[in-house]
């Protein structure tokens, strides 16, 4: 009998010829996961990954978890196909689950055969593994309709796995596997959110952050880097990029009028962000932007400021409320951060009567009256990458 973790994936598996890459992505990220102990194995075999010689922790669960492309991580013995060797971990993972739950248990067994070639039919495995489990462990007894706990059981041709508990994930596409992005980070509970989204269709993330010390504080920037850190709990590989935006802010009230100040901030960051997008490779802009939401995100605002990029601006959020939005940072553990009292950027900035449905032409009018270009250098020039580590 050994103790492995049997990694379940869903879409993945209607790739088709592709699948196979997507499975590649899918092992090295669980690779990354597990890289501490030099005894762990990642394996597969068809719709299933398998993880050995680890220190099974519940902390290694949890990581293993937040994969993308992973939809449940289950801790399972694998045994060899015979009925005794069945039975006997049937009764040993039942065990298990008694130790977890509270009396009175019920339980049911639900076998599947991935390899036909096993001579015993699924409902008859059921029937002999639900009876050696109700003769050693007499505490238990049987509802087939709302078990205490279900009994899972693979017969595949490399072995049999038996397990009953599960940890999900967030399902989606391998990390990678979707191309690369570039994040528009502010300290809100709106774009940590996105990138997740965008993480979970397979999509390497990473973040930019426009930073205006000191009309925003130490504070501000160290609150983005936790959230990023957070985040880095989806994707080991994210690298936050910070942006000083004091100059362009400044230049944008001294010049322009202020009603334009929000879309022509947003202008300036779209351009920033493009330029940036074009070294590290991104292929799209992420925002956590949705319709509605405040002043600048009108229909008419958002084109205004898209307008500005030179690649695809992408909202995952643009149809969510906020009670969908929070919902969803409460599960991937941003809230928390993203509600500590230190304004952004944008916060501070927005003017008494911003213009709700701004003209193209005029926002570009009254943008004329920056240096954009030497503006927009000048902030390239000077944008450091964040230490994430630790």
């Amino acid at each position: 009998m050994e103790e492995v973790l049997l990694v379940r994936y869903g879409e993945i598996g209607l790739k088709g010829d592709n699948r196979p890459e997507f499975e590649d992505a899918l092992a090295r990220h669980l690779r990354h996961v597990v890289r501490s102990d030099p005894e762990a194995r990642v394996s597969r075999s068809y719709g299933r990954l398998y993880i050995t010689g680890i220190d099974l922790t519940k902390d290694l669960l949890g990581r293993l978890s937040r994969v993308p492309g992973v939809v449940a991580v289950s801790p399972a013995v694998r045994v060899d196909r015979d009925l005794q060797a069945l039975s006997d971990a049937a009764i040993h993972v039942s065990r298990g689950a008694l130790d977890a739950k509270t009396a009175p248990v019920t339980f049911k067994v639900d076998s599947r055969r991935p390899d036909k070639t096993f001579p015993v039919t699924s409902p008859e495995l059921n029937r002999v593994l639900g009876d050696a489990v109700l003769k050693a462990c007499p505490e238990l007894s049987v509802d087939v309709h709302a078990p205490s706990f279900v009994l899972k059981v693979e017969v595949r041709s490399e072995g049999a796995y038996l397990y009953w508990n599960e940890a999900p994930g967030p399902g989606g596409l391998p990390l990678g596997t979707s191309g690369k992005a570039l994040l528009l980070i502010s300290g809100g509970i709106d774009s940590p959110v996105a990138g997740y989204l965008a993480m979970k269709r397979g999509i390497a993330v990473d973040g930019i952050h426009f930073w205006s010390y000191p009309i925003t504080s130490e504070r501000a920037r160290d609150k983005v880097v936790r959230l990023a850190r957070a985040l880095r709990e989806y994707n080991p590989y994210l690298r936050l990029f910070i942006a000083p935006f004091t100059d362009i802010q400044t230049s944008i009230i001294e010049k322009c009028p202020e009603k334009y100040r929000v879309t022509i901030m947003r202008r300036m960051m779209m351009r920033v962000a493009s330029r940036l997008a074009e070294k590290t490779g991104a292929l799209a802009i992420f925002t956590g932007e949705n319709v509605g939401q405040v002043a600048s995100q009108t229909l008419e605002s958002l084109a205004a400021i898209e307008d500005a990029a030179s690649i695809p601006v992408l909202r995952p959020l643009i149809c969510f409320n906020k009670v969908e939005t929070v919902s969803l940072a409460r599960e991937i553990g941003t809230y928390d951060l993203s509600i500590l009292p230190y304004e952004d950027c944008c916060t501070v900035f927005i003017p008494r009567h911003p213009v709700i449905k701004p003209r193209l032409e005029d926002v570009r009018e009254a943008e004329n009256l920056l240096d954009i270009v030497a503006l927009v250098e000048s902030c390239l020039g000077r944008v450091e990458e964040a230490l994430l580590a630790g």
